[in-house]
Parts: structure tokens; C-alpha cells; sequence
């Protein structure tokens, strides 16, 4: 496995420069920044993630206010309360996209926030407080507490609230068979422990980010 300096030098010959290289990398909010997360907005983010996987991005945008209006605002008491017969009427709503199952997914995930807000006090603190030497877990966490959050579902979902996470893209993938940190896209505990590994010896040597260290790896490869 490469040192985290020469896979940035060569992201950076591909980029045109250190400089246009480090234009390019997200930046994660703070502790303090995801503590101040509303509960609703997590739910709605959890939603639009949902609903964006496997469909185009833009007409969940686009039908996004008919989303905030059919589940009032994503008030997680609220939303947590639908009833199947309420979830049958969405499903018939088409000021947004009528999935059933997609739908039954938010009174299920509001749940799961309701659960987290009572031991932690906030979605937003549950978040701050999880240690980045273990994201994998947190991927963990959601694919078996929250509903449709596994996979790249819910790393998006981390990533849009500003929660430090890699985003496993093709291109980050194919980096880290070429680094021999997995032979492909991991799924499996040992996988994803390996992967955890890497990212914390990288983040060790260089102090960036995962979101930055995926982002970097991903410009380190001919796409």
C-alpha cells in the first residue's frame, strides 16, 4: 500500500496541481456544526437518499417540495405515527414518487431517529459523537437501525448532513484494489475492516479528512 503523499502527488499530476487538486475536496462539518442538526432535516435527508437511489436525482428535486408537504415537514413524531392506511394515500399522491416502499421507509426511519434521540438527544449528537477510526460501523448502524440506509444509500446520507464518511465510487474503489486494500467493493466485515485500516493509517500520515482521502484516491486513477 502507497504512502498517502504519493497517491496525492499522483492525483495532483492529474488534476493539474496541488492546488486545483485541493479545490476539489469536500469539506465535513464540524462536531459542533452537526450537533446544531434538526431531527427533521436528518429524516428528510434520509428520505431524499432513499428515494434518489436506483431513480434521477433531479425529478426527486424537482418533486421535493411535494415531499415536504406529504410528510409535514418530516416532523419525526409525525411521520413515525403514519399509519399503513396513511402510507396507502401517499402512495397514490403525485406530487411525489409513488414506491410504496420507498414510502414505508420514512414512518420506519423516523422511528429510528425517535430511538436515537432518546439515548443520545439529537440525531445531530449521535452523529458528532461517532469516531471516525470507525465509520464503517456507523455504515453499519444505519443498515440495521434505519430502513433502505445500507450501502451507498447511507453514505450519502452521512455525506449531505456533513458527516465525515469515503463514498465508495468506482473510482475510489478501483483505488483501493489497486493500494491491495480489498480485491473489490467491500461488503464483508473483513473487507470493510481493511478498509477502515487504510483510511486510518492514510488519515494518520496526512491529518485529512475520509471524505477528502476518498476524493483524492478517486482523482489517483484514470477514470
Amino acid at each position: 500500500m502507497e504512502s498517502f503523499t504519493r497517491i496525492f502527488q499522483r492525483a495532483a499530476e492529474r488534476k493539474g496541481g496541488e492546488a486545483a487538486l485541493n479545490d476539489l475536496l469536500p469539506v465535513p462539518s464540524t462536531p459542533a456544526q452537526l450537533r446544531r442538526l434538526k431531527d427533521d432535516r436528518c429524516l428528510a435527508e434520509m428520505t431524499k437518499c432513499v428515494f434518489r437511489s436506483g431513480f434521477v436525482w433531479q425529478i426527486i428535486e424537482r418533486k421535493w417540495p411535494g415531499f415536504e408537504a406529504a410528510f409535514r415537514q418530516f416532523d419525526v413524531s409525525a411521520c413515525a405515527m403514519l399509519s399503513d392506511e396513511d402510507l396507502e394515500v401517499l402512495a397514490g399522491d403525485e406530487a411525489i414518487v409513488r414506491n410504496l416502499k420507498k414510502i414505508q421507509s420514512v414512518p420506519r426511519n423516523a422511528a429510528f431517529v425517535l430511538e436515537v434521540r432518546a439515548q443520545h438527544g439529537s440525531f445531530g449528537k449521535y452523529l458528532a459523537a461517532w469516531p471516525a477510526t470507525d465509520i464503517v460501523g456507523l455504515w453499519g448502524e444505519l443498515k440495521v437501525r434505519g430502513d433502505r440506509l445500507g450501502g451507498q444509500t447511507g453514505r450519502f446520507f452521512l455525506r449531505f448532513v456533513g458527516k465525515d464518511t469515503p463514498i465508495l465510487s468506482p473510482d475510489v474503489v478501483r483505488a483501493l484494489v489497486a493500494q491491495g486494500v480489498v480485491d473489490k467493493a467491500p461488503t464483508s466485515k473483513k473487507a470493510l475492516a481493511a478498509l477502515q485500516e487504510a483510511f486510518n493509517l492514510w488519515h494518520e500520515e496526512s491529518g485529512r479528512a475520509l471524505c477528502q482521502i476518498s476524493r483524492v484516491l478517486a482523482c489517483s486513477v484514470d477514470g
